[in-house]
């Protein structure tokens, strides 16, 4: 992340699950605030559920960057806009997404360096109102962190990768043509050439690549019977469908 910054390059960090993003992404506001001195401050945005848990991990392994929490309802918002998001007088600013909506036009004065959106697969509509208003905020660098780069087809890869380059992925239809989830239809030279492009600004690790003792997942199925409560419903349930279809 650190040499794509130094790059000038954006990029998505789509760690499995459990290997840390949320730590990776404090070393390097951390780093780049603390070692490379550049006192522009941060735009960290995260869903309500792990709000608490980023002010946490901040607290814990960078106490020295100084991170205020922008929430809560419209006069505390406006007291911490107003005394604590002040230029020099904070590093990093953690808000929610539905604050970020809210406060789209004071966070749009600052000059950010990091904008790191958290489960940024919610970016994957590029017309959502998240979307619009993330890409609103001025920022040097872009990051987005994401479990899940590729899900379901490349329109929603293309929708990430244009936030990270708008200027450069300006339109959808060679990823729509390329791969269509619905017939299965997967033209390999496409796909070969987005690995090439991937490789340069995504960066994911899975857990049996990290740590090569782990041993591998086990599946466990158990079969319990119906407690007597469940069965006596499902019987219930029997007999109405069976008077049902008499009477019809």
């Amino acid at each position: 992340m650190l040499a794509l910054a130094s790059r000038k390059l954006n990029g998505i960090l789509a760690d499995e699950m459990g290997l840390g993003k949320t730590l990776q992404t404090v070393s390097v506001l951390g780093v780049t605030t603390l070692d490379l001195l550049d006192r522009k401050p941060h735009l960290v945005i995260v869903p309500l559920s792990v709000l608490g848990n980023w002010q946490r991990e901040f607290a814990k392994w960078c106490p020295a960057l100084k991170v205020v929490k922008l929430h809560g309802d419209r006069e505390a918002r406006q007291h911490t806009v107003q005394h604590e998001l002040r230029s020099g007088t904070f590093n990093v600013c953690v808000t929610t997404y539905e604050v970020l909506a809210l406060e789209a036009a004071a966070l749009r004065k600052i000059s950010w360096a990091f904008l790191v959106v958290d489960e940024a697969h919610r970016l994957k509509n590029e017309n959502s109102r998240l979307a619009q208003m993330a890409r609103s905020m001025s920022a040097a660098h872009r990051v987005l962190l994401t479990g899940t780069p590729i899900q379901n087809n490349l329109h929603e890869l293309w929708a990430l990768l244009n936030f990270l380059y708008p200027k450069i992925f300006t339109s959808s239809e060679p990823f729509d043509q390329g791969f269509d989830a619905q017939s299965g239809k997967v033209q390999d030279e496409v796909v070969q050439r987005l690995h090439r492009l991937l490789q340069g600004c995504l960066l994911r690790r899975l857990k049996t690549e990290v740590e090569k003792s782990m041993p591998p997942k086990k599946e466990t199925k158990l079969f319990l019977p119906l407690v007597p409560m469940q069965a006596q419903w499902y019987r219930k349930v029997l007999m109405l469908l069976r008077v049902r279809v008499r009477v019809s």
